[in-house]
């Protein structure tokens, strides 16, 4: 009893704090305060809108101190998110999958390998793990069929639209609107250029909300023609502002992937020629194929050679971090950071995982991106199947019933979201909210993939079932299971 109430004395002097202290911060607070509450009144259905509007507009820079506890938004709304789940007796739509494990065992190591590190590295990690780990088990309660993933690409779409009315602000008056939430007021600019980052850590990360959302929007094209105008307007808004490579080449990446669905069966023998292409590369370049990163400008102020350098100076110095990670990288390159001088810029998130937890870490990571695409996989190759048999097997968005096999076309665009993440991984690293938006699209797909176990039927050579959703991403329509 003692202890609850000091706890509770805690959170009161906590929000007295914030209160008193600058009105930006009662802002912030109220914001986060609407978030809480909505996410313990919502629907089920509607739940997770309130984590992700929270995670779209609040800065991790705000931070609500209870006891030795720093939280920030994100966590504090995750914590209110757990203890809905708690009270509600909701649980993990379709049981406990293997992402659900994975998830579990990127933890553990997580935390495992702090023993090898700095004394503060367990803190650091319990914060990683709660907001990681804590959004990924709330998203994955909150969304249990098809129905629940189109709502948030609905959501999503209009979530997005203030906020590029913000970072377009930002990008022309180099002043952040946002900052009356706690964000930085002023934008940084490089070579010239206005880079505008809104409530996030960096302008690539506010660019790469902008260019996850595109493929939620193109999907809404039939069946909700103003919200996916919306959705692409905002969207591509918020990449222009950002002012950064990486999220254009994720906007390329994701439309690609769209544009592969009526031609699916070829891409594992994409996948072989991409393979056998940088080969080739590596035969005939002086430099490793990997540099081919250090071309690539497409806003004229990149920094591609820092990205591939750093990928050389990871690979030269395996010894130090291949164990269980390491503390210090600043050797790695010749520049580094101004608010951490043991480190370097670490651009990448894949190296980021070898850095906080060595190769266990990271294999752990590429196993759980890849346990992701084969879900996707099985899931549309059954969708063939069932389409090559006319059977009724694809369940109406407005049902309610268990739901048994999702649209093939918005299985896909999980899919390609998933793609779209990997191929930017390679130019950053997610170290603030915006890693909530990855963790939506593995709660999708685990949504989506209910019956996406080992024993379902891989892709045949026969031809395939045209389907109406695509190019234009039209829902396709239930069959019936025999003709008349």
């Amino acid at each position: 009893m003692r202890r609850r109430c000091a706890v509770g004395a805690h959170a009161v002097e906590a929000c007295t704090r914030i209160l008193s202290a600058d009105p930006k911060n009662a802002l912030g607070f109220a914001f986060t305060a609407a978030c809480c509450l909505l996410l313990l009144a919502l629907p089920r259905r509607w739940a997770a809108v309130a984590l992700l509007a929270a995670v779209a507009f609040m800065p991790r820079e705000q931070l609500v101190d209870i006891g030795p506890a720093h939280f920030t938004v994100p966590r504090l709304v995750i914590a209110f998110g757990i203890l809905r789940v708690l009270l509600r007796g909701e649980r993990l739509a379709h049981g406990v999958i293997d992402l659900d494990r994975l998830m579990l065992l990127w933890a553990a190591c997580l935390v495992t390998t702090a023993a090898f590190h700095t004394a503060d590295a367990w803190m650091f990690r319990a914060g990683l793990v709660w907001g990681d780990l804590g959004a990924y088990l709330l998203l994955r309660c909150l969304l249990r069929d098809a129905g629940d993933v189109e709502r948030i690409f609905r959501a999503m779409c209009w979530i997005l639209l203030p906020l590029s009315f913000a970072l377009l602000v930002e990008k022309h008056t180099g002043i952040n609107p946002l900052f009356v939430l706690g964000a930085n007021e002023y934008s940084a600019v490089r070579d010239g250029k206005i880079r505008a980052a809104g409530p996030f850590g960096h302008a690539i990360l506010a660019g790469t909300v902008g260019a996850a959302g595109l493929p939620m929007a193109l999907w809404l094209w039939r069946s909700h023609r103003l919200t996916a105008m919306v959705g692409v307007f905002s969207c591509l808004a918020i990449v222009y502002a950002s002012t950064s490579s990486g999220p254009v080449l994720m906007v390329a990446a994701v439309l690609g992937g769209l544009f592969l669905l009526p031609w699916r069966r070829i891409v594992p023998t994409l996948r072989v020629a991409i393979v056998a292409a940088l080969l080739a590369l590596s035969a005939v370049m002086n430099d490793p194929v990997y540099f081919i990163i250090a071309r690539i400008d497409v806003t004229g102020s990149s920094t591609g050679w820092h990205r591939a350098q750093l990928i050389r100076s990871w690979l030269d110095n395996a010894n130090e971090w291949v164990l269980a990670g390491t503390d210090y990288t600043r050797h790695w390159m010749p520049t580094g950071l101004k608010v951490n001088d043991i480190h370097t810029d670490i651009t990448n998130h894949f190296i980021q995982q070898a850095v906080w937890g060595g190769l266990p870490l990271l294999t752990v990571f590429v196993w759980l991106l890849w346990a992701a695409f084969l879900r996707v996989g099985r899931e549309v190759a059954a969708s063939d199947a069932a389409a090559r048999e006319k059977v009724t097997d694809v369940t109406p968005l407005e049902d309610e019933s268990p739901p048994r096999r999702a649209p093939l076309g918005l299985t896909w665009t999980a899919g390609v979201l998933l793609f779209g993440h990997v191929v930017n991984f390679v130019g950053i690293s997610l170290f603030d909210q915006s890693v909530v938006f990855f963790l939506l699209v593995l709660a999708m797909i685990g949504a989506l993939t209910p019956g996406a176990s080992r024993d379902q039927p891989e892709p045949q050579d026969e031809p395939v079932t045209a389907y109406t959703g695509t190019p234009s991403f039209e829902r396709p329509r239930e069959r019936s299971r025999a003709r008349a």
